[in-house]
């Protein structure tokens, strides 16, 4: 099972992204994490790295390499990043079957 899925939208996006920010899509990472806070209990934090770290995990889905810290593996299994645009879109969404209850603007979640 892939820890993290990236849809096609959200592959497209994230290339755009980083590269109007100065990293290489082919080279760079997506790093994906989980922090305490949001109107849920946790939130979820989304940049670019240029490193992977000894306590990251690298998965690669849709030509998208992510890295993930060790603490937040467990918050993420088998969630996809996907994303949103247009008039009502809300971005990058994370699509999180472990995810019991999210708020309203889908950046927080409790288990």
């Amino acid at each position: 099972m892939l820890m993290i899925k990236v849809s096609e939208s959200a592959k497209v996006k994230v290339s755009v992204l980083m590269q109007e920010e100065g990293f290489d899509p082919e080279h760079d990472f997506v790093r994906v994490g989980v922090k305490s806070g949001g109107c849920s209990g946790l939130s979820y934090d989304l940049n670019f790295d240029k490193k992977q770290l000894d306590e990251d995990r690298l998965f690669e889905d849709n030509s998208v390499k992510i890295v993930v810290d060790k603490k937040s593996l467990f918050y993420l299994v088998g969630t996809t990043l996907e994303y949103s645009g247009g008039l009502n879109g809300k971005g990058f969404v994370f699509n999180n079957p472990n995810a019991n209850r999210t708020c309203g603007c889908g950046e927080s979640f409790s288990l």
